[in-house]
């Protein structure tokens, strides 16, 4: 058995008089494949109930999400409980004495002290609290308080978006990425994209933006410049390579915020992987530390604006108009030899936000995909 070991315990804060509870250790014990409102509302129900509850997530090897990714969305939202992981590949038959003991193996080695409580919304309850020695605690089992199961998170994740926690929405969440070289109409267009699926309604209301943190940190470098030579222009602001290191660490953390919090698809105004690109346009070197920054967190499509058809707008932070058709090529190039998803868009502001509906549309269609549990015998 593989486990995943719990974090170092933290010191109870300093309260008023101890609060009497009926059980002194209680356990919640599930997949979370993915974890939803449903599980955190057992466990909410759980830990007001017992003096310490430990929840345990179990995972089979044939299972898509990992179970260290379960066991750190429990942790974030149930930081009042232990929440350890283990790997249970035994076959699932609630009628066989001997499998149920193979399963107890993997759940006692996790959870090795005494249990008097057993929390569950499951029909194995009764049987896996009376082989703890230990009370059953039935918790909404007709789901009528959250209406949603993990069954039926994996067939939809859309239609359940709202039971999602922010580290699995982040985790589904789809992520485009809307890069180009200067003037080429990035900004303009993946606002109006963004724009475009709010205006949907429902779920895809709150589908968010994620704007160029670069821009915001070449504006603050001239600004700064500006303090001691009014007259600085744009040209005089230089860069070094560690800048580009910031820039992507901070656009990265942008993308994850808002991803926690969006609709299904996230919209985004450049990314890590683009700002290698740039850090080769500024400084004629390739950027190993951005790339590898990059290549932490999938993106799903990458749209890149055309310069062709673009007239070059200088908004005093471009410069080397020259350099577009460069920096196209180089975008493409660096696309196709990481082999990442994109279309190039060309055409008018209005065709343009056209294919790129198109592409997400097409990107969202396809679905989510999990590798189904191991079969079940009840």
């Amino acid at each position: 058995m593989n486990a995943v070991p719990a974090p170092a315990p933290v010191p109870a804060p300093v309260a008023g008089p101890a609060v009497a509870r009926p059980y002194r250790h209680g356990l919640v014990l599930g997949k979370f494949y993915p974890p939803h409102a449903g599980h955190h509302h057992l466990v909410r129900t759980a830990v007001a109930q017992c003096d310490r509850l430990t929840v345990l997530v179990c995972a089979a090897s044939v299972e898509s999400v990992p179970l260290a990714d379960r066991v750190a969305w429990l942790r974030e939202a149930h930081p009042e409980a232990e929440v350890v992981g283990a790997v249970d590949d035994h076959p699932v038959d609630l009628h066989d004495a001997a499998v149920w003991e193979a399963h107890m193996g993997v759940f006692r080695t996790a959870v090795p002290e005494p249990v008097d409580a057993v929390f569950t919304s499951e029909s194995y309850g009764t049987e896996l609290a009376r082989r703890f020695g230990a009370a059953e605690v039935c918790v909404d089992p007709d789901r009528t308080t959250y209406p949603v199961s993990a069954t039926a998170v994996r067939k939809d994740p859309v239609g359940c978006w709202d039971f999602l926690g922010p580290g699995v929405r982040a985790a589904l969440t789809r992520r485009v990425v809307v890069l180009g070289a200067e003037s080429t109409g990035t900004t303009t267009l993946s606002r109006a994209l963004a724009a475009h699926y709010r205006a949907r309604g429902g779920v895809w209301a709150d589908t968010g933006w994620v704007p160029e943190y670069g821009r915001t940190y070449s504006e603050e470098k001239l600004a700064a410049l500006r303090t001691a030579d009014p007259e600085a222009d744009w040209t005089q602001v230089e860069f070094t390579s560690d800048e580009f290191t910031v820039i992507a660490r901070h656009q990265d953390a942008d993308e994850e915020r808002a991803a926690r919090d969006g609709s299904p698809v996230l919209i985004c105004d450049t990314d890590s992987f683009a700002t290698a690109i740039w850090h080769e346009r500024y400084l004629n070197a390739p950027a190993p530390e951005v790339a590898a920054i990059a290549d932490r967190t999938p993106r799903h499509l990458y749209l890149l604006t055309d310069h062709e058809g673009v007239p070059f707008e200088d908004d005093g932070l471009r410069d080397a108009p020259h350099l577009r058709p460069w920096m196209t090529a180089r975008f493409t190039e660096e696309l196709e030899r990481t082999g990442r998803r994109f279309l190039l868009l060309t055409g008018s502001p209005e065709e343009r936000l056209r294919a790129a509906v198109t592409a997400v549309d097409g990107l969202l269609a396809e679905g989510w995909h999990f590798n189904d549990p191991l079969p079940e015998r009840r």
